[in-house]
């Protein structure tokens, strides 16, 4: 495993990435763990969770930070593919989602 060492302004850029759900559940866990046992978490032990967490509509389009109906519009155009369903909620991949919101920003400029 790589580590990598990070500033604080680095952590907070992150932290104002994150869906506002994952933001509260960081902060969560944060609090329930992190300083009971006074260990040094690596960045997979506190977010490893997400990168096989399936995030419903909703979800994926604010961590994509585009609003439901451009979501939508890229799942019509087939950019976007649900890895399942559960009930009626379409779920996306969190890694997937992570390199199209890089390729989106590749592309942005």
């Amino acid at each position: 495993m790589t580590t990598t060492a990070r500033t604080a302004e680095d952590l907070i850029q992150s932290l104002k990435q994150l869906p506002l759900p994952q933001r509260q559940r960081f902060f969560m866990l944060l609090s329930e763990n992190i300083f009971q046992d006074q260990q040094t978490h690596t960045h997979e032990e506190v977010f490893g969770h997400l990168y096989e967490a399936g995030l419903t509509s909703a979800e994926a389009a604010d961590f994509l930070e585009v609003s439901a109906s451009t979501f939508r519009r890229y799942l019509a155009r087939n950019l976007l593919t649900p890895t399942s369903t559960v009930g009626r909620n379409l779920m996306f991949a969190a890694a997937e989602l992570k390199a199209f919101k890089k390729a989106l920003k590749a592309t942005k400029g």
